[in-house]
């Protein structure tokens, strides 16, 4: 490894420390995302010109990316979402998507933007893996409420990865429907392996390993993912898919008493190593520039800002009245309209394409950090100023044929 990537590395490792360390300093009213994206701004090339993005770094980023939708699909509890707010959050985000490419189709004829379908997706997305730490931290996430967010967030992160895997990894997009059906079929099979009766053997034989060297399960959920992502470039879908879909397919295998550990060692794994890489990453490929050369990027950013709330906030004030108390529709809108990981996807597939301008990808991705800064604040705030929404707080009642446990039961036996 050449002395430019290991000084690149080091950097970003101070970034990825510091970072969190920033954010614990504002009681998290900063996220640490946001925070990785400035530093790497700050050590790239276009400020401090301290890091390069050399091929090995780029490969760690894409390693980066790859696990960030892991835990995004992983984050996903079916249990806690189906039925009702499951149903909302599919229509909303159809609702979402409709609006947007109306937007969209505008700016397209003036010029404005270079594909109408990137915006659109850009705009329909909702960062899920960002508000599960406030919502938490809230004690929301277990509550009706919550559960109408974790749909809502689910909708806004797998339904944009399955759109780009339609319309932005191929020329032909009957084909690429030929292909994400095959891959389906392929997911679905993995799915009916991983919610399978597992023999008391190998439940005994992943526990004993989890707290030794081998670390199996950890090694078996890696292997997933690489597998899945494999198979989806393969088939000339998104790689972004592969990994999703290996999330569920792991939340979905991971249940009994050990549960509890894989998920916290599959979260050190994602975001104490590999997802600050790709979030440092793309802040040292952010176009400072734009805002320099053309002053007209910093005007897009509150415009891009408004379009969040309007395009995922309106589907939430027409569909969910008449299940949500009136005081939790504006709350629910804007946590609806914090976006950020996917965006920077979404631009980074724009820019390396030619189908987006520098500066609608600079601003939106300004947007999206803004968004993360400024919705769940204000969302949070407006609750607290309702104390009926506390006795509103009562989560929705589990399903009738809710999934029992596997692995507890069948070690016992």
């Amino acid at each position: 490894m050449d002395t430019t990537t290991l000084a690149t590395v080091a950097l970003i490792a101070l970034v990825a420390t510091i970072a969190p360390l920033l954010s614990e300093a504002t009681n998290r009213k900063v996220p640490g995302v946001v925070l990785e994206l400035i530093g790497g701004i700050l050590i790239g090339p276009q400020v401090l010109a301290l890091a390069t993005e050399t091929p090995t770094v780029a490969a760690l980023a894409s390693f980066g990316l790859s696990f960030l939708f892991f835990m995004a699909g992983y984050e996903i509890e079916f249990a806690e979402i189906r039925g009702r707010p499951l149903e909302l959050a599919t229509v909303g985000w159809a609702v979402s998507l409709l609006i947007a490419l109306g937007v969209a189709a505008v700016m397209l004829v003036t010029g404005f933007t270079l594909s109408e379908l990137l915006i659109a997706l850009a705009l329909t997305t909702t960062a899920l893996g960002t508000l599960l730490p406030m919502l938490q931290d809230a004690d929301l996430l277990h509550t009706r409420f919550g559960s109408y967010i974790l749909a809502i967030g689910g909708a806004g992160e797998f339904l944009p990865i399955v759109a780009i895997a339609l319309f932005l990894t191929g020329d032909n997009p009957f084909e690429s429907t030929l292909l994400l059906v095959l891959f389906v079929v392929l997911a679905a099979a993995a799915v009916a392996v991983a919610v399978r009766p597992t023999p008391p053997r190998v439940v005994e034989l992943l526990g004993r390993t989890l707290d030794a060297s081998s670390q199996l399960p950890i090694r078996i959920a890696v292997l997933l993912i690489a597998l899945l992502v494999w198979v989806a470039s393969e088939l000339g879908l998104d790689i972004l898919l592969g990994a999703f879909v290996a999330g569920l397919v792991v939340r979905l295998a991971n249940k009994g008493s050990q549960s509890h550990v894989i998920e916290q060692k599959l979260s050190s794994v994602a975001f104490g190593v590999f997802v600050p890489i790709f979030f440092i990453v793309s802040g040292m490929g952010f176009d400072v520039d734009s805002f320099v050369d053309k002053p007209v990027t910093l005007l897009r950013v509150p415009l891009f800002l408004g379009l969040f709330l309007v395009v995922r906030g309106i589907p939430v004030l027409l569909l969910y009245r008449h299940d949500l108390p009136r005081f939790d529709l504006v709350p629910m809108a804007l946590l609806s309209a914090t976006a950020l990981p996917i965006v920077v996807a979404i631009t980074e597939i724009g820019l390396d394409s030619g189908r987006m301008k520098s500066e609608n990808a600079a601003a939106l991705v300004g947007a999206a950090m803004l968004s993360v800064l400024i919705f769940p604040y204000l969302a949070l705030m407006l609750r607290r100023r309702h104390p009926a929404s506390d006795e509103a707080e009562q989560p929705l009642p589990a399903p009738s044929d809710e999934p029992t446990t596997i692995y507890e039961d069948e070690a016992e036996a």
